[in-house]
């Protein structure tokens, strides 16, 4: 097996062990900047395209919260909620437009608690990444020509979903605007 090869293999075998931190197991105590930084950092390492690629910087947390997607810190201090909001964002942000992320919260937030948002995101995150995985794993036995073709099938999946989301969000925002209107 190539060293490549060896690399992404060891890799889906470690993001398929990946569980993201339970609800009930978020830190309780109020968290400053860095000290989020620190946390999402480990939450979030393995989903980095490479370890020099940060999914999250204070400059970003603070435009999350500049625009609404993020709820204001208390005194400088987040919490439980903003942890849990912080790891949705970060890892949808590489697929929806902030704008399409506040939306798809808000929408969620309207029918269900944060705990149940996350816990909720978490299981469909963990069930989704199982079945990439298998696949990963199925095509390193094939080689690289395999693997190169399952980049590419995912990557055309990924896209498809992606629009089907946008579309989705898109016509719920209408609906909304309209409902608005109608009032």
């Amino acid at each position: 097996m190539s060293k490549p090869i060896e690399r992404i293999s060891e890799w889906s075998q470690r993001i398929e062990n990946y569980q993201a931190v339970a609800w009930d197991r978020l830190p309780e105590i109020y968290l400053y900047m860095d000290q989020v930084l620190t946390f999402m950092e480990k939450q979030l390492s393995l989903f980095e395209r490479d370890e020099h690629a940060g999914l999250l910087s204070s400059s970003m947390i603070n435009n999350y919260v500049k625009a609404g997607v993020l709820p204001r810190p208390e005194s400088k201090k987040y919490n439980r909620s903003h942890l849990a909001l912080l790891t949705i964002v970060c890892l949808l942000k590489q697929v929806l437009s902030l704008q399409d992320i506040h939306a798809l919260l808000k929408t969620s937030l309207d029918t269900q608690s944060e705990s149940d948002l996350y816990d909720a995101f978490c299981k469909a995150q963990k069930a989704s990444i199982e079945e990439v995985c298998k696949r990963v794993d199925s095509a390193a036995k094939g080689g690289d020509s395999a693997l190169t073709k399952l980049a590419m099938d995912l990557s055309i999946e990924a896209d498809a979903r992606r629009v089907a989301a946008e579309r989705i969000l898109s016509e719920q925002q209408k609906g909304n605007v309209e409902k608005n209107l109608n009032k």
